[in-house]
């Protein structure tokens, strides 16, 4: 049987920067007949970006890897995951989101392996980045930051309609002193999620355009800087509970309902819970709830009286998109101080009501 070779696009950023709703941008332009397969990468034990990015069709398959960055063992976790979506998929494309924190570097180095090159075609190299955190000193020293740059075909200053376009150019500078060989130039488009019917020709002309491999003779290196303790920053994505494949768990409900689960990392505080699907929340109470929150990052996917919503919040930007379905409800949030776990679970509760139960919770 003839294999067809699959092109392949890795698309990476670091924190927040909007990596799943990129995709999903790209997921609305797939032509007609075609199949794409998505490859997932988070941190923790239960999925959610696959319910933010939307429901499986016959024509668009989502897969998961838990557990941190699927390049390490060996990249074996990346491949087994690779094999078992071509399997099922036989895709057209296949598009593949690194964790924030994952090394790009190694990611590109399993997918490039000798027996992959009969299997998958490596085209551009996609990477995001929010002109703002140039000024972040915790990015722009963290190694990963710069090796997300430095494997890019494209970058994308994303978010580029909620900042000034003189930070554009700057981005384009940092490129030049930091990431490419004197001489290379590196394309930086901006790219503005309401305008995105206008920007998107020029993306999807170039997300078929060759990869250019990174190597140690085409990258000039970007020095290590050691980050204090105080100063780290913890990836978007980690979680205890949203990054498994959720056909593959089987989640014990306590007596409410209710699976919870905290963790404590490098200062970090993260508390995560998962809603059997009798819940439904009030939509309005539970808005209020979020924006209520001080918190470094939130993601939700809620069954609520006015649909199935999904909730992304990143520090004080929040956004909201309905989904088609949804399993159970759930909703991480991570802290940099220590999270009431009890006072946020009732505040939670009291948003909701059990159908088929009687009365408030």
């Amino acid at each position: 049987m003839i294999q067809k070779i699959i092109p392949t696009n890795v698309i990476t950023g670091f924190l927040g920067v909007g990596k799943t709703s990129f995709i999903k941008t790209l997921l609305s332009q797939k032509p007609a007949g075609e199949v794409w397969a998505v490859l997932v990468n988070e941190f923790g034990e239960i999925g959610i970006d696959a319910g933010l990015l939307g429901s499986e069709t016959d024509q668009i398959q989502i897969k998961e890897v838990a557990g941190g960055c699927m390049c390490c063992a060996a990249g074996l976790p990346m491949q087994v995951a690779i094999n078992q979506l071509i399997a099922k998929a036989k895709p057209d494309r296949l598009l593949i989101e690194p964790t924030g924190l994952g090394h790009p570097h190694e990611v590109l180095k399993v997918l490039t392996q000798a027996h992959y090159q009969q299997v998958l075609s490596m085209k551009s190299c996609i990477t995001l980045v929010d002109a703002r955190k140039l000024s972040d000193s915790r990015y722009t020293q963290h190694e990963i930051f710069n090796q997300q740059l430095q494997v890019a075909d494209l970058v994308l200053a994303s978010k580029a309609d909620t900042y000034d376009e003189k930070l554009i150019g700057e981005l384009q500078q940092y490129l030049k002193d930091n990431t490419i060989e004197k001489g290379q130039t590196m394309t930086v488009e901006p790219w503005r999620y309401t305008q995105n019917e206008a920007l998107l020709p020029a993306i999807l002309a170039s997300i078929n355009l060759p990869h250019k491999l990174s190597t140690a003779t085409n990258v000039r290196a970007v020095q290590a800087v050691t980050i204090q303790p105080k100063a780290r920053l913890l990836d978007i994505n980690y979680s205890p509970l949203f990054s498994a494949d959720t056909s593959a768990q089987q989640l014990e409900f306590d007596e409410h309902g209710l699976v919870c689960k905290t963790k404590q990392v490098d200062g970090f505080y993260s508390c995560g819970w998962v809603f059997d699907v009798s819940y439904e929340f009030d939509f309005d109470k539970l808005l209020e709830f979020v924006k209520g929150l001080d918190v470094i990052r939130l993601k939700a996917v809620m069954i609520t009286d006015e649909g199935i919503a999904g909730f992304n919040g990143v520090e004080s930007e929040l956004s909201i998109v309905e989904l088609d379905d949804a399993m159970d409800s759930r909703i991480e949030i991570l802290s940099m101080a220590d999270i009431n776990r009890e006072q946020l679970e009732s505040a939670l509760i009291a948003t909701s009501k059990r159908l088929g139960l009687s009365g408030h919770l």
